[in-house]
């Protein structure tokens, strides 16, 4: 069982009850039904019907005595040391190098970065994936330590309160404006089973994009994902003739170094609480070296 511990304070003094608080902390609707009837929810340490409204200062304890939907994600230990960035009680966010799977595709890997954060947390805790990125592309990926956790942080990613931003630098094989959305619906590429390509008949993709700096060859990006689809900056950027430089799927020069595609900022609001945590990462080297060489 695992089991959360909360002194609630409402800075708004808005009145709220206990049914409505597990609603504003992304607690799924089946979770709550089990709090309810097997009476797992606290408030200083007896149990109120639904509609109690908490007051500041409670104590709020919730006994999560229940099976969890991702517990069957377990990996073996890695040999690589991570980079942490962010750690609590809940939560580790690491930058991720180029070239390192987020996750392993056989239980019997272990060249993974969830394996390597299976070193670092056990024996301890245990990760558990939240979001991933692509095996080429380097940056901040949120791990939680509870299986538990995991389906609140996939409502923040829903409602966009989870946020991820990233840095590319693209070849401008056709002007860009300063600034855009790209809304183009992305799908499966029926000629690579690797690839996605925009069709038709894909899934909704929107992505935002801000021009950092640019010359006639190239232009450093900061992209916002408005939807989560696979490949969909690398797809997005191709499509309007910007390629990320180094991506070997999507970009016709080729592959001649790291993909310069980096996930550089995460926000989330911390389990249980209306706190925003900021997670920010330096670029690496790869694109600073190739800013300084080819940016006038």
């Amino acid at each position: 069982m695992y089991t959360r511990k909360i002194k609630y304070y409402n800075d708004n003094n808005d009145k709220i009850n206990i049914r409505e608080l597990l609603q504003k902390w992304l607690i799924p609707k089946k979770w709550q039904h089990f709090f309810r009837v097997q009476e797992d929810v606290l408030i200083n340490d007896q149990y109120h019907p639904f509609n109690t409204i908490v007051k500041n200062g409670d104590a709020i304890t919730l006994n999560f005595d229940f099976s969890p939907r991702s517990n069957s994600q377990q990996y073996l230990p890695g040999n690589h040391p991570i980079d942490v960035c962010y750690e609590d009680a809940d939560v580790i966010v690491v930058n991720k190098k180029a070239g390192i799977k987020t996750h392993p595709n056989l239980p019997t890997e272990n060249d993974s970065l969830m394996n390597d954060a299976e070193t670092y947390l056990a024996p301890e805790d245990h990760p558990f994936m939240v979001h991933r990125i692509d095996m080429n592309t380097s940056g901040l990926v949120l791990i939680s330590k509870t299986p538990y956790l995991v389906p609140i942080f996939d409502r923040q990613l829903s409602s966009k309160t989870l946020h991820r931003e990233y840095l590319a630098i693209v070849n401008l094989n056709h002007p860009i404006e300063e600034s855009g959305t790209i809304t183009l619906p992305i799908g499966l590429d029926p000629t690579d089973k690797r690839k996605r390509m925009v069709r038709d008949d894909g899934q909704s993709a929107i992505t935002k994009y801000k021009v950092i700096k640019q010359n006639n060859n190239f232009a450093l990006l900061k992209l916002n994902l408005l939807t989560g689809r696979t490949h969909q900056l690398r797809v997005h950027l191709s499509a309007n003739n910007w390629p990320i430089v180094n991506d070997n799927l999507y970009n016709p020069n080729g592959k001649h170094g790291n993909l310069l595609l980096f996930a550089h900022k995460l926000d989330f609001v911390k389990p249980f609480s209306e706190d925003i945590q900021t997670v920010e990462a330096d670029l690496p080297d790869f694109m600073i070296s190739f800013i300084k060489n080819n940016f006038n």
